[in-house]
């Protein structure tokens, strides 16, 4: 099991990133672009919506998210609010840390910055 502070240790020790994160609420970018975000759930219709903890959005092409969602429905899943959005929401509970290392590592690439990218080319 994951925890939502965890989620930071592997996001931060991607190059160049910054944690705004605030309390349990994570927001971690790149460049100023965000690679992974907390989640907030519309309980009520109208009522603002309520962190979740236990959930975060992790920035992933539209191609790939369909798949995560589709191969492991207890992990990946998809709301009215974040359909056709390129971020997967992700259950920390069920996934393992190295998997969520690997999809951040995924995320952080899509959102680098061209010199960021440039002056941390991928490990052969």
């Amino acid at each position: 099991m994951v925890a939502a502070d965890t989620v930071r240790r592997p996001a931060l020790a991607l190059p160049e990133t910054t944690d705004e994160s605030e309390g349990e609420r994570v927001a971690v970018s790149v460049g100023g672009k965000g690679f992974v975000w907390s989640y907030y759930q519309r309980v009520q219709r109208r009522k603002p919506r309520i962190l979740r903890a236990d959930v975060v959005a992790i920035r992933c092409e539209l191609p790939r998210k369909e798949l995560l969602i589709e191969a492991a429905p207890d992990v990946f899943f998809d709301d009215d609010h974040s359909r056709g959005s390129p971020a997967v929401l992700t259950r920390l509970a069920p996934i393992s840390e190295p998997e969520l290392a690997a999809l951040l590592a995924a995320a952080w690439r899509l959102r680098a910055p061209k010199p960021v990218l440039a002056r941390h080319p991928p490990a052969a």
